[in-house]
């Protein structure tokens, strides 16, 4: 009866938790990075979101995206590419994150406390423009020459807003993802990754409540970012910590493990494994490409341009809900603590939903397999969207109304978010590992930085001239709704082909091991 209970016992706890004794401590190093890594970026999201929504209303962020982050993003991923020529897997890491971190905290010394001496009026950004203003300004929003005066007269707020923006991109994919494809196996990352976003599940509820109860109960906002600061310098510090112990710990165990591990051959030839360990990874570290090279590849190869379909489609489809629903968030919440404590409660529930949806269904890419795995967000994010675009085409013009355009707008972001977390971005970064270390890491930076920035800032420029043509975006939720639906089908055709080839590979792979 005791055996039997150990064994009921063990089951429930290979379910809930299938990692092996002997891997603990490797996963717990390498999710650790991705907590502060998320925490850090949960941060700073709700910083730029409180600062520019405030300052100069969720429209601006569709500008914002196009002619502020599009260009960083690709200036961004030109120096990644020629610092990955150069330099060696930890330096590289190193150089990539903390300049990030180094700007966020000189922003919030510095900058941020003289922000009213190095920025000029709205007046005067008006007069030099000379831009005509007409009635349509004065909406929720404004028109496109109010939009562009308030963005350049707080270029302060947008220049934090670009930079938190390309961090979103870097920090995840390139800076997480791709350490943990390069020392993660398929049969581990079947295993691991979803509970990475279980783990890192717990950096939104942890970040939304320090603002929440803590950062938001400032004085003024000042205050509060001096406090949220304080709190991303440390989850830097933390990130380059964490992944120096992992990369300590896993050359170790690998050592061991070359040293203890021979191979013998069909004639009796007796063959060391770390001789073999060692000369893959000199020819990993010599797998090398030009950005030219990296985008002519990345055009050449259908797997890669499927991965680029998915990330692109997650993009626009995320970016046509969230700045309206961000508009309507703004006018129900005008002052600034007050929006930024409420985008922190709403950090919050999206961790924790992310915890419970992952330790419900964290077996769901395991039993039921990769396709379904990837098809379940753009299918959740379109049943979704229904009753949240038809509260908006109902109309705004009254208390309740917008209230419940925010409830609905909320549950819909809360939802998309978590199966984001929850089931796509594990099954899109499986998706990389049975590639080449060329495909993996110049591949994959293109696709993470500059394929998830095209996305989003394709979403804005289309929303940009839906701007223009409608004076703000709320009236133009009609023809929103028909292009939000129009992406998820090719995102959803995208995803079920990719499945196909993904599984392929894969088994290529492994049929290559065991020979």
């Amino acid at each position: 009866m005791g055996g039997y209970h150990y064994g009921v016992m063990a089951g429930f706890r290979r379910a809930l938790f299938p990692i092996e004794s002997h891997e603990v401590p490797k996963f717990l190093l390498i999710g650790s990075i991705k907590f502060f890594v998320v925490l850090a970026l949960t941060l700073t999201r709700d910083g730029k979101d409180a600062m520019v929504v405030a300052d100069c209303g969720a429209e601006s962020i569709a500008f914002l995206k196009i002619y502020g982050v599009l260009p960083a993003a690709t200036l961004f991923i030109g120096i990644y590419s020629k610092m990955a020529s150069i330099l060696e897997r930890k330096t590289l890491f190193y150089a990539t994150c903390v300049p990030f971190f180094v700007f966020f905290f000189v922003f919030n010394a510095l900058i941020y406390p003289n922000r009213y001496m190095m920025q000029p009026t709205l007046s005067t950004v008006r007069s030099f423009l000379g831009l005509a203003f007409t009635s349509s300004d004065d909406m929720d929003g404004g028109g496109a020459s109010a939009i562009l005066a308030k963005l350049l007269s707080n270029w302060t707020s947008s220049l934090y807003y670009v930079i938190a923006e390309v961090y979103s991109s870097v920090s995840v994919g390139i800076l997480f993802w791709q350490y943990a494809n390069d020392v993660v196996s398929v049969d581990q990352a079947r295993r691991f990754y979803p509970l990475f976003a279980q783990m890192s599940g717990l950096a939104p509820i942890f970040a939304g409540q320090y603002v929440v109860r803590y950062a938001s109960r400032s004085r003024d906002f000042g205050e509060s970012l001096s406090r949220v600061t304080n709190m991303i310098t440390l989850s830097g510090v933390m990130i380059c910590l964490f992944y120096g112990w992992s990369n300590a710990y896993i050359e170790r165990t690998e050592a061991t493990a070359g040293a203890e591990t021979t191979i013998t051959t069909a004639n009796g030839i007796v063959v060391a494994s770390s001789s073999i360990q060692g000369r893959g990874k000199e020819k990993k570290k010599n797998a090398k490409m030009t950005m030219v090279e990296s985008a002519r590849f990345l055009a050449s190869s259908e797997y890669l341009r499927l991965i680029a379909a998915l990330v692109v489609g997650y993009g626009l489809s995320i970016n046509f809900t969230e700045i309206m629903w961000k508009s309507c968030v703004k006018r129900q919440y005008p002052d600034p603590l007050d929006y930024q404590r409420f985008m922190g409660n709403f950090s919050s529930v999206v961790g924790l939903s992310t915890c419970i949806v992952i330790f419900l269904g964290v077996h769901a890419i395991r039993i039921l397999g990769w396709r379904i795995g990837a098809l379940a967000t753009p299918t959740v994010m379109g049943v979704l969207a229904l009753p949240y675009f038809f509260s908006i085409l109902v109309g705004l013009d009254s208390p309740g109304r917008l209230r419940t355009a925010v409830i609905f707008g909320t549950i819909q972001s809360l939802v998309s978010k978590t199966t984001k977390y929850a089931l796509f971005d594990p099954t899109t970064q499986m998706a990389y590992i049975p590639l080449d270390d060329e495909s993996k890491v110049k591949g994959k930076a293109a696709i993470e930085v500059l394929g998830s920035r095209i996305g989003k800032s394709g979403g804005s420029l289309v929303q940009q001239f839906l701007v223009l043509a409608f004076g703000n975006i709320i009236s133009a939720a009609p023809v929103l709704a028909i292009l939000y639906y129009a992406v998820l089908a090719w995102w959803s055709i995208s995803a079920n082909r990719l499945s196909t080839l993904f599984y392929a590979r894969s088994a290529a792979q492994e049929k290559e091991k065991e020979s």
